[in-house]
Formats: C-alpha cells, sequence, structure tokens
C-alpha cells in the first residue's frame, strides 16, 4: 500500500472511531419508541440503495458478478442484520454505554478467532498486551455500569450484545478474506442492502409493530444513522478493512466509548474525573502498542525474507 493510499486509510478508520461512537446514543434515543429490527431494516436498505446508486450513476464501478453479491449478502447478514440489529434490539434493554463497552470487546473477538482460523495475522505478545490495555481502560471507563450488568432486566440484552459482538467480528473477517480485489463503497453498498433486507423477517418475528411512531426524535435518529452511521462511516469502515491490518481496525471499538463519553461531558455535563482520563491514556496507550507491535512483526518478517 503506498503512502496516499495509507494515510487515506487510516484517515477513513478515524472518520469510523469517531462517528460510529455517537450512534449508541442515536440508536438509544430511535428504539426506544421503535421497533429495532424494522429501524434497522430501514436505515440499513435506504442507506445502501443511496451509496450504489451514487457509484454506479458516477460510473465509478462495474456491475458486481452474482457470486460477488452473494458474498456481500452473507457478509451484510453476519455485520449488520446480526451485528447491528441485535445491538438496537438490546438497547431497548440496557443503556447505550452498556451496549458501548461491550462492543469494545469487538478486538478481542477478532483475535481468538484468528488464532485459530489465520496464521498470517496472529498477533503477537505486543498485540495482545496493547489489546488487554485497551480493553482495560475501556473498563476503567465504564466501571460505574459495572454493578448493573448483575440485573435481570439487562440479562437478555447483554447476551443479544455478546452475540452481535462475535457475528461482526466474525463477518468482518471474512469479508476481509473474500474482497480483496473489489471496490470497498460498491462492498459496503452491497452489504448495507442486504444486511437491511435480512432485518424485515427478523421484524416480522421479533418486533411489536403496534408500537410503530414516527416522532420527530425518531425521523432525526433514522437520518443521521443513514447518511453518517451508515453511509459515511460504514463506507469508511469497508475501505479501512481492505487497506489494513484486520486488528487495527478492529480498534475503533476502544475509540466508540471515548467518544461516547466526551460527549455526554461536553452536551450533557455528565461527568469525566481523573480516573477517566487515565482510563482513556491506557486505552490511548494500548492502540499505540498494538500498532507497533504490527510494524515490528512486519519488520521482522521483512528481514527473515530477505
Amino acid at each position: 500500500m503506498n503512502t496516499r493510499s495509507n494515510y487515506i486509510a487510516y484517515f477513513a478508520l478515524a472518520a469510523v472511531c469517531l462517528i460510529w461512537g455517537t450512534t449508541y446514543l442515536a440508536l438509544r434515543i430511535a428504539v426506544v419508541g421503535f421497533p429495532p429490527f424494522l429501524f434497522t431494516a430501514l436505515r440499513q436498505t435506504t442507506a445502501g440503495i443511496i451509496l450504489l446508486s451514487v457509484m454506479f450513476t458516477l460510473g465509478k464501478a462495474a456491475w458486481p458478478t452474482k457470486e460477488h453479491i452473494f458474498r456481500q449478502a452473507i457478509g451484510g447478514f453476519f455485520m449488520l442484520s446480526l451485528g447491528n440489529g441485535l445491538v438496537a434490539w438490546a438497547e431497548m434493554h440496557i443503556p447505550s454505554g452498556v451496549a458501548a463497552i461491550i462492543c469494545s470487546l469487538m478486538p478481542v473477538m477478532v483475535i481468538i478467532i484468528n488464532l485459530f482460523i489465520s496464521a498470517d495475522e496472529r498477533p503477537t505478545m505486543p498485540i495482545i498486551a496493547g489489546v488487554a490495555l485497551g480493553l482495560i481502560g475501556i473498563i476503567m471507563i465504564f466501571g460505574e455500569h459495572i454493578a448493573e450488568f448483575s440485573k435481570t432486566e439487562y440479562l437478555i440484552g447483554i447476551v443479544l450484545t455478546f452475540a452481535a459482538v462475535i457475528s461482526w467480528a466474525g463477518g468482518s473477517i471474512w469479508i476481509k478474506k473474500k474482497n480483496t480485489d473489489s471496490n470497498p463503497f460498491v462492498n459496503a453498498g452491497l452489504q448495507m442492502f442486504f444486511g437491511g433486507f435480512w432485518c424485515f423477517p427478523l421484524s416480522l418475528l421479533f418486533d411489536d409493530l403496534s408500537t410503530v411512531t414516527w416522532s420527530a426524535e425518531v425521523a432525526w435518529s433514522m437520518a443521521y444513522l443513514i447518511i453518517f452511521g451508515s453511509i459515511v462511516a460504514y463506507a469508511s469502515y469497508s475501505y479501512a478493512l481492505r487497506k489494513l491490518p484486520m486488528t487495527i481496525v478492529s480498534l475503533y471499538a476502544y475509540v466508540n466509548p471515548l467518544v461516547a463519553v466526551l460527549l455526554g461531558w461536553l452536551v450533557l455535563d455528565e461527568m469525566l474525573n481523573l480516573k477517566i482520563i487515565v482510563a482513556f491514556l491506557l486505552t490511548v496507550a494500548g492502540i499505540y502498542i498494538v500498532n507497533r507491535g504490527y510494524q515490528l512483526r512486519n519488520e521482522w518478517k521483512a528481514q527473515f525474507t530477505k
């Protein structure tokens, strides 16, 4: 990857870290008064149609083959129908901050899966140490919410959110291995469209459709999540996923809760104390150690193959 592509990939990853950090709150606002799977279906199919229309109208992409469409449909099911839809359903029962801390485990799931399926991206000890340090930082930030995990009414939401994390991690790894020679933005559009499409039958099975109410909060949340949460951030995620190592890309899940904390402090005057600042520094240190671990591993490979 050349230097320009490298900068673009990291810029895309930074956009994912920032934007997806705001989506937990927007999603929580929406699903309080709107069926979650139906909300996800409408959000993702609309975003997918918009992104694909732009790509094909501008002539930036060729029409994909049936096999390629099938791969994106499978990826969309695991990453969005389950990965996003289950979190939306869970946020009816657990606060957005609790959902965020569980979703921060995604890099850990990526490492565990990679340990079993891939020798090329198997993490080294510095990478594992960096992920562990970042996870400690996230747990410290939301330490005041840990006691709530034991409440009965949170149990279903917690289990479903863990299932969503595993599904998203597995889908990300699978998509990264399958999309080595294709347009990442077309891939994102197809994944969003099919990810939303699969949520329509899930809505019929699990949503209480009698609660459909189009309030101003739902409409604004839908618009924000379609434009920024889905089109901008997911397209950026798809690009970063193609250009960067999976374990580096997955670190967005550490930054997202930090964004939520800072927004809460700036907008809602929520707590920001020394413990949270230390936790933030630990998380940043973890991200640095992971990146440095990959640099050292690649340098070692380069020397070994000479």
